[in-house]
């Protein structure tokens, strides 16, 4: 966005605008207007120093994973580096580089972005850092339709940019305890992932996340135990396992019903019994949030899944039982 550019200009999503209430246009509007002519620039005044703002790249994981220490957050350095090798952003620096607060866009379908690793240190949270990073990255990424996961401590910044809420996220997490295998679905059997699969999986996880993430999901492949739920020679759903934080997150999980998904994650609890197990999941489900609950996996917390322009997530047929990644979706 140049100095003379209207906010109200920048290009939206197509067809986004139709389906965004009207007072979030407005608030997004006023948000891109506050410090128009600065969102460019690579510094800004933090308090009573200057901070600098740099391009996130591998060099700066380590500053990266000391911001996510900050807020208590459990990433470990090479799940940071993972996330940093997916995507583009920014990090604020002190004047002895010291990181400040960091933002990141993950881009897939050319109309598509999540927006995610927004962490500012907590003493600086009312200081703007978070806002100006924000709008820098929704301005590299404007003509995109944007979703988030927004903590209780970034709502409302998120809120004044234009994001509406979808619905929450549940994070299911501990350690991993014997269980009753869930009841067999007729003629459903669950194997290792396997080359000729990627078509049905990319066509089932397309469907669910509400964009192609292919060069995202061959990325988590590579670090993942990966499995398939096949019945009748479809592939009904698909789940991933990998090692993450504390232990090791289930995710992505996509399945059309319940049945599937208990399948699919008891394959990976009942092998994980006594460890660290988490599962983000958006799904309203009694059901599935009380197989978790019986597997040790009670819900820990809550973070609101929000939306800049069109609802692209599935709410029927195959949906996601369990995210990548709060910053991958």
């Amino acid at each position: 966005m140049t100095v003379d550019q209207d906010p109200s200009a920048i290009p939206l999503p197509q067809g986004s605008a139709a389906q965004m209430p009207p007072e979030a246009l407005s608030r997004y509007r006023a948000f891109m207007r506050r410090e128009a002519p600065k969102v460019q620039d690579d510094w800004m005044q933090v308090d009573i120093y200057k901070a600098t703002i740099e391009a996130l790249d591998p060099s700066m994981v380590n500053r990266l994973h000391e911001l996510t220490v900050s807020v208590f957050w459990p990433h470990r350095a090479p799940d940071i580096e993972l996330v940093v090798g997916l995507g583009t952003g920014y990090v604020a620096l002190d004047e002895i580089g010291r990181p400040l607060s960091s933002v990141m866009g993950f881009c897939s379908d050319p109309d598509f972005a999540m927006l995610g690793m927004m962490v500012t240190m907590p003493r600086l949270q009312a200081q703007g850092t978070g806002g100006r990073l924000l709008r820098r990255v929704m301005t590299d990424c404007q003509g995109r339709d944007l979703r988030l996961s927004a903590t209780r401590q970034g709502y409302r910044l998120y809120e004044s940019a234009g994001f509406t809420p979808v619905g929450l996220v549940y994070q299911h997490q501990g350690i991993a305890r014997a269980i009753r295998p869930p009841a067999s679905v007729p003629g459903l059997s669950l194997r290792p992932l396997e080359p000729r699969d990627m078509e049905a999986v990319l066509g089932l996880d397309l469907h669910a996340f509400g964009a192609a993430r292919r060069a995202i999901l061959d990325v988590l492949l590579g670090a993942s135990e990966a499995i398939v739920a096949e019945r009748g020679g479809q592939i009904e759903g698909f789940a991933m396992m990998r090692n993450f934080g504390k232990g090791k997150v289930i995710g992505p999980l996509i399945a059309e019903q319940d049945d599937v998904a208990m399948q699919l994650a008891a394959h990976f609890i009942m092998a994980q019994e006594g460890s660290f197990l988490r599962l983000d999941t958006i799904v309203e489900s009694e059901r599935f949030e009380a197989f978790l609950s019986a597997a040790g996996m009670g819900v820990y917390d809550t973070v609101t899944d929000m939306r800049f322009g069109r609802l692209r997530r599935a709410t029927t047929g195959p949906v996601t039982y369990g995210l990548a990644m709060q910053s991958l979706g």
